[in-house]
């Protein structure tokens, strides 16, 4: 039986009327019209394309300029040396809690020498969300170089690698960053950040001419850079001075704290970092800053711990002359450790040991001077401070 094949088809052939259409000069024209356009179309694309690349790339180049000259005043390396880079203990410092110091000098561009006007040891927990602020008064007796001076002179003498170096053997801490900021650098932070707001206590008024040219009520508060400052620096009128100015600085960090981390746009930092540059310095890179920022975002600042650290001073803390601030060591000494703990220091406000009770930077905001001093003040660890941690009978030895 023969099989056939099935005959293979042929492919239809256009007629001659039809071919004659497709191959008309005609459609020659509007294929080769369909295949410039096609061209065209591609080389608008790669247009685009490399204009968007160049875009990038241009805006790459300019915010790594950005970073790299904020980075250089930031980091001023004539005041974050490599001595000073050199003490500070490596942290991470958005994953584990790590200690830092805060000096307000009255230092101005330009400058070579100046004082520190407030030293602030702070403990920085970002996995608890949880501050502790420590006070050391700038007249504080220290022993540099064997000899005997104020704390505040060791940096006026050392530069900041050996304030840090003092403030690590004062309280037995390993402090991980650095950061001074002067009196035009205080108030443009508050300006930049719109102001402050602080509940000054009744009896907390300022009217104190060598403190700054604001007159401060009691009651609500919005601060601008001026008034921030004025309130950070006064003390004559006040019963225990400089523990006075000490607190009033520890709400003013409060109150900046809350106004960064709770109410500005985290897309608005880098214009004020590049604003402060010149006038803020500190270990800390701009990413570190905005990265911290971010971490501590939503943080209770009313529970930001408060305290100064224990100490006197009188007419028995004079040397040639000179008055000093003595520290009771053995109550800094347990202080610290509830402090490397991460819980509460229990420390004193004011002049004295402290009683044990609990303090935060939201109590500061609810009691006057005379509270602490007297020991009448109501804190959130305890209602009303016991033993009179403040009284001139609790500040002698």
């Amino acid at each position: 039986m023969s099989i056939r094949k099935k005959p293979v088809q042929e492919a239809r052939r256009p007629s001659s009327s039809a071919a004659s259409r497709i191959y008309s000069r005609e459609n020659v024209s509007r294929y080769t019209e369909r295949s410039r356009q096609r061209r065209r179309g591609r080389a608008i694309r790669r247009g685009i394309l490399l204009g968007f690349c160049g875009v990038f790339i241009a805006a790459v180049a300019a915010a790594g300029m950005w970073f790299s000259t904020v980075l250089s005043r930031l980091n001023d390396g004539e005041i974050i040396t490599t001595d000073l880079l050199n003490i500070l203990v490596d942290t991470d410092v958005t994953r584990e809690p790590f200690y830092m110091l805060l000096l307000g000098t009255d230092g101005r561009p330009g400058e070579e020498t100046y004082r520190t006007d407030s030293i602030i040891l702070a403990r920085v927990d970002p996995t608890q969300k949880q501050v502790t602020l420590i006070s050391v008064p700038r007249d504080t007796k220290f022993t540099y170089k064997g000899s005997t001076v104020k704390i505040n002179a060791v940096f006026s003498y050392g530069g900041a690698d050996d304030m840090v170096e003092a403030v690590n053997e004062l309280c037995g801490v390993e402090i991980s960053e650095y950061a001074e900021i002067n009196f035009d650098g205080m108030k443009a932070l508050v300006d930049a950040v719109g102001g402050i707001d602080i509940n000054v206590p009744e009896g907390d008024e300022v009217d104190d001419p060598e403190a700054g040219p604001v007159v401060i009520e009691a009651g609500q508060q919005h601060m601008d850079g001026e008034a921030a400052l004025t309130f950070s620096r006064a003390r004559h009128q006040f019963a225990d001075g400089d523990y006075t100015r000490m607190r009033h600085q520890r709400m003013v960090i409060g109150a900046l704290a809350d106004k960064i981390l709770n109410n500005l746009d985290i897309a608005s930092v880098p214009a004020l970092l590049e604003s402060l540059a010149d006038m803020v310095h500190t270990s800390l890179s701009p990413a570190d800053i905005i990265s911290l920022i971010n971490a501590m975002r939503g943080m209770d600042i009313n529970n930001m711990y408060s305290a100064n650290i224990p100490s006197w001073a009188g007419e028995d803390t004079y040397i040639d002359g000179q008055s000093y601030v003595f520290v009771y060591e053995d109550k800094l000494e347990e202080m610290m450790e509830r402090v490397n703990a991460g819980e509460d220091p229990q420390g004193p406000q004011s002049m004295g040991k402290g009683d044990g009770g609990s303090a935060t930077v939201g109590d500061l905001y609810n009691n006057s001077n005379k509270d602490w001093r007297y020991g009448t003040a109501t804190t959130s660890g305890s209602s009303s401070s016991e033993d009179g941690e403040g009284s001139e009978e609790s500040s002698e030895e």
